[in-house]
C-alpha cells in the first residue's frame, strides 16, 4: 500500500466541468471496470444529490462520492457512488472523501449515515465507524451489504 498523500476534497455542481470529472471517474471505476451497465451509472439522484471531487496535490481528480436525503426518513442521508481511479487506491483518496460526506451530514443534522458496500469494501467502511446490517443481495451483478453510522455520537 503506498502512503498518503495530501487530497483536497471540494463540493461540486454536477453540470460543471468538476462534474464531468466526477462523471468520468465514476464511469471508469463502475462501467469499465466493474463492467456495470452504464444506463445504470447514472440516475435522476445525480440531479438532486451532493456531490465532492478529491483532487491529489498535483491536481489530479482521484475521486467522487454523493450523499441525499433519504425519501422517507429525512434523518437519514444516503452516501454513494464512492468511486476511487484503481491507480489512487489506498492513498487516502476514499478515506477523505468519505470524512467529507460524514462531516457534511453531521453539519446539516442527519442522525445517520447509511450506504450500500460492496462486500469486498466492508473493512474500508468498518475502519470508519460503519457498521454491516442485513444480509447480503446483489446489486448490479456486484455482492453488497447494506451499512450505518450514527451521527449524533
Amino acid at each position: 500500500m503506498e502512503a498518503e498523500k495530501k487530497v483536497t476534497v471540494r463540493f461540486i455542481d454536477w453540470n460543471s466541468v468538476d462534474g464531468f470529472s466526477a462523471r468520468t471517474i465514476r464511469f471508469n471505476v463502475f462501467v469499465d471496470e466493474q463492467k456495470v451497465p452504464a444506463e445504470l451509472e447514472l440516475d435522476e439522484t445525480d440531479l438532486v444529490a451532493v456531490h465532492v471531487l478529491a483532487v491529489l496535490e498535483d491536481g489530479i481528480p482521484c475521486g467522487t462520492g454523493r450523499l441525499f436525503p433519504d425519501e422517507s426518513d429525512p434523518t437519514v442521508a444516503h452516501i454513494g457512488r464512492m468511486a476511487v481511479l484503481k491507480e489512487y487506491r489506498g492513498v487516502g483518496c476514499g478515506s477523505a472523501i468519505l470524512h467529507s460526506l460524514v462531516a457534511y451530514a453531521r453539519e446539516n443534522g442527519y442522525a445517520k449515515a447509511t450506504l450500500s458496500a460492496q462486500c469486498h469494501a466492508l473493512a474500508f467502511y468498518e475502519r470508519h465507524g460503519f457498521e454491516a446490517s442485513g444480509e447480503i443481495y446483489d446489486d448490479a451483478g456486484i455482492p453488497h451489504r447494506a451499512m450505518q453510522l450514527m451521527l449524533n455520537s
